[in-house]
Protein backbone atom coordinates (compact mmCIF):
# COMPACT_ATOMS: atom_id res chain seq x y z
CA UNK A 1 0.00 0.00 0.00
CA UNK A 2 3.17 2.47 0.69
CA UNK A 3 4.72 1.40 -2.12
CA UNK A 4 1.38 2.93 -4.77
CA UNK A 5 0.88 5.97 -2.24
CA UNK A 6 4.65 7.05 -3.17
CA UNK A 7 4.44 5.92 -6.56
CA UNK A 8 0.79 7.90 -7.00
CA UNK A 9 2.15 11.28 -5.05
CA UNK A 10 5.39 10.96 -7.52
CA UNK A 11 3.00 11.14 -10.71
CA UNK A 12 3.58 13.71 -13.33
CA UNK A 13 0.85 12.60 -16.27
CA UNK A 14 -1.55 15.95 -14.01
CA UNK A 15 -2.18 19.33 -16.76
CA UNK A 16 0.47 21.48 -17.82
CA UNK A 17 1.37 24.47 -17.17
CA UNK A 18 0.99 25.32 -20.60
CA UNK A 19 -2.01 23.47 -21.43
CA UNK A 20 -3.60 24.93 -18.81
CA UNK A 21 -2.85 28.56 -20.04
CA UNK A 22 -3.69 27.39 -24.07
CA UNK A 23 -7.32 26.26 -22.60
CA UNK A 24 -7.89 29.66 -20.97
CA UNK A 25 -6.62 31.48 -24.45
CA UNK A 26 -8.76 29.41 -26.38
CA UNK A 27 -11.88 29.80 -23.98
CA UNK A 28 -11.05 33.90 -23.44
CA UNK A 29 -10.88 34.36 -27.32
CA UNK A 30 -14.77 32.47 -27.77
CA UNK A 31 -15.63 35.26 -25.41
CA UNK A 32 -14.69 37.58 -27.24
CA UNK A 33 -15.76 36.41 -30.26
CA UNK A 34 -19.07 35.53 -29.36
CA UNK A 35 -19.51 38.35 -26.62
CA UNK A 36 -23.03 39.74 -28.13
CA UNK A 37 -24.90 36.67 -28.82
CA UNK A 38 -23.48 35.93 -25.16
CA UNK A 39 -24.84 38.65 -23.46
CA UNK A 40 -28.69 38.45 -25.67
CA UNK A 41 -28.56 34.81 -23.92
CA UNK A 42 -27.72 35.92 -20.47
CA UNK A 43 -30.60 38.90 -20.54
CA UNK A 44 -33.28 36.42 -22.25
CA UNK A 45 -32.06 34.02 -19.32
CA UNK A 46 -32.65 36.69 -16.98
CA UNK A 47 -36.03 38.38 -17.90
CA UNK A 48 -37.71 34.66 -18.32
CA UNK A 49 -36.71 34.05 -15.07
CA UNK A 50 -37.96 37.64 -13.64
CA UNK A 51 -41.49 37.41 -15.68
CA UNK A 52 -41.30 33.49 -13.99
CA UNK A 53 -40.72 34.97 -10.61
CA UNK A 54 -44.29 36.16 -9.32
CA UNK A 55 -45.40 33.26 -10.69
CA UNK A 56 -44.23 31.54 -7.74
Amino acid sequence: MKYFLCKFLREEDGIGVVEMILILVVLIGLVIIFKSQLTALVNQIFDKITSQSSLV
